[in-house]
């Protein structure tokens, strides 16, 4: 068995170790600050693979201690971002691979740091977005001779909003701040700037039903670096119902709570609801030239709630939990292939999807809207030759 260390038994962590003990191929140590909270987690699994532990993963010296003591070839942190570069420096002096679910730029520059020479895979920002949709990406990106523009967007999202948000709280309270609050990444014009964070809104329409997308933080992982030479533009932008971009520029700039995060929070908490009956849309457009030719692809998924293991699931735990296991899966079963800092997009869709874990991504079926289905690892090339499928 693959040794482990899940560090956080919130909404994911709880989820990620589940995912791998019941696998049967892991021995997974679940970790939190509150022991009960951990000791839940087994009592609802009952597996002998499935151990609890408590202490504070914050505090650099319990965490190495605790390694020392309980010896793990991966670390899955599932910790609040802020938390991470000193995970990922404890997993470091333990010979040990890395593995995050961050969203911020910041921290995730600090990994990078942390890994270089490493004999280890440092794999930060799996999950969703940034994650799963920067692997959707790439694999749409190798069917282009020329890039001309790429565009990631995904929706965390109750399925029957009723307050003036048009929104439940998912996930991270401290997350979904930290992407609404920080400056974000893009590509214009051939270049790398910034752009700012609730700007950029736009209109998506799919299945009938209109969204609105605009800029939040984090979500174009590394792909900006990886592809930014060969593409005009490129950005990441959160999907929302019609009117929250506006209410949350409110709360945000107008009443300077993005100043005050800590009262934004428990605005939100203690006002926003969270559900399990929600969706999440993923959704990727590329453009440019195959075989000289101008054209688009799309990827475009929805995912709903799941049961998995006798109990309910919201769609934001299914495939955030399911994207890091995917990848910490791959990466296991390929001792020596990852080392060093390691990019989403280094990993291949058709791996994910096929993935005992990341199957729960393909379950939920994908959606066209370019007619016709994408075929990983496919080049435009490749597509001419085939009669343009």
């Amino acid at each position: 068995m693959h040794k482990v260390l899940v560090l956080g038994a919130g909404k994911i962590g709880s989820l990620i170790a589940g995912l791998l003990a019941e696998s049967g191929d892991y021995d997974v140590q679940v970790a939190d600050v509150d022991e009960s909270v951990a000791r839940a987690v087994v009592d609802a699994h009952g597996l002998s693979n499935l151990r609890a532990f408590g202490f504070d993963a914050g505090n650099a010296q319990a965490l190495t201690a605790h390694i020392a003591a309980n010896p793990v070839e991966a670390v899955i942190s599932s910790l609040p971002f802020y938390c991470n570069v000193a995970v990922a420096e404890a997993a470091r002096a333990a010979g040990a691979h890395y593995f995050d679910l961050t969203e911020d730029v910041a921290v995730t520059r600090g990994v990078r740091r942390v890994a270089e020479d490493a004999d280890t895979a440092f794999v930060p920002q799996c999950g969703l977005a940034p994650g799963f949709v920067s692997i959707a990406a790439n694999a749409l990106i190798g069917h282009f001779d020329e890039l001309r523009s790429v565009k990631l967007r995904v929706g965390a999202l109750p399925q029957h909003p009723n307050n003036v948000l048009k929104y439940s709280l998912t996930w991270s309270t401290e997350g979904l701040i930290n992407e609404y609050g920080n400056p974000c990444e893009a590509i214009v014009n051939g270049r790398a700037t910034e752009a700012a964070p609730l700007e950029g809104l736009e209109e998506i329409e799919i299945d009938g039903t209109l969204y609105e997308a605009f800029n939040t933080s984090g979500g174009l992982g590394s792909l900006g670096d990886t592809y930014g030479q060969r593409a005009e533009t490129m950005d990441y932008k959160t999907m929302r119902y019609p009117g929250h971009c506006a209410q949350m520029r409110l709360l945000m700039n107008d009443l300077k709570l993005n100043q005050d995060r800590a009262t934004l929070k428990r605005i939100l908490e203690n006002a926003v609801p969270q559900t399990l009956q929600d969706v999440v849309i993923v959704y990727v457009a590329v453009t440019g030239r195959q075989a000289g030719e101008l054209r688009e692809e799309n990827y475009v998924s929805k995912i709903y709630p799941q049961v998995i293991a006798g109990r309910l699931w919201s769609a934001i735990q299914v495939t955030t939990a399911s994207g890091v296991t995917a990848v910490v899966d791959l990466v296991l079963k390929s001792p020596g292939r990852y080392r060093g800092f390691v990019r989403q997009e280094d990993f291949r869709l058709v791996d994910v999807l096929d993935n005992r874990f990341g199957r729960h991504y393909a379950s939920a079926g994908t959606k066209e809207i370019s007619g016709r289905m994408v075929v990983a690892g496919e080049t435009g090339q490749q597509r001419a030759a085939n009669g343009g499928r």
